[in-house]
């Protein structure tokens, strides 16, 4: 197995592109927990008071659901913390893992970004037409589509910078880029009630 540098200290625009996604998954979990008060305040009233919330799903389908997922993304790959296939990976040749990776990212990095440019032209489209769901409380559209745009933004430049990482270890042979942490095989005694 080899020793991949897991914990490189952040350094000029990641470190920027980091404060951004911690910014967005704070905005991102204060998301979720309006999402918890909201539902158990409808639960609450429609049971309890017989008058539920009229607007709670479309709050929450509309804008809650969009900010905890859009906004969640890229610290999550930036923390590992999406899913990966790594029966094997560490027993590959380095290189050839990072110039796999500066592959699939630079991909990612040309999708996500043709994602971003739709959301934000779609947000100037929705903004300016005034749209609005069709619904109880008609709420607007537009910041839907700012938050894919931003979200997917900050995605796509994450998988920018890590497409320049992997490919500069593949060229140089050192490691730059942060690769995730090897699984952790090792069997526990209190695993499967044992």
């Amino acid at each position: 197995m080899q020793n991949f540098k897991t914990d490189r200290p952040e350094t000029g625009i990641s470190a920027v592109v980091t404060r951004a996604e911690t910014a967005l998954v704070f905005l991102s979990g204060i998301a979720l927990a309006a999402i918890m008060v909201v539902v158990v305040t409808d639960v609450t009233m429609r049971y309890i008071l017989r008058s539920p919330l009229g607007w709670s799903y479309d709050l929450i389908g509309s804008y809650l659901m969009v900010c905890v997922f859009f906004f969640a993304l890229s610290d999550t790959l930036h923390q590992h913390g999406h899913i990966s296939i790594d029966f094997f990976t560490h027993s590959l040749p380095r290189r050839f893992i990072h110039i796999s990776l500066a592959v699939g990212y630079g991909l990612s990095t040309a999708l996500l970004a043709m994602i971003a440019w739709q959301a934000w032209y779609r947000t100037g489209a929705a903004f300016s037409a005034n749209n609005l769901i069709s619904a109880t409380v008609p709420w607007p559209t537009w910041p839907s589509y700012f938050m894919l745009c931003a979200g997917s933004a900050l995605i796509a430049l994450r998988c920018g910078l890590r497409t320049i990482a992997h490919a500069a270890s593949f060229v140089t042979g050192r490691e730059i880029a942060n690769m995730p942490p090897p699984p952790n095989t090792a069997s526990s005694e209190t695993e499967h009630g044992e």
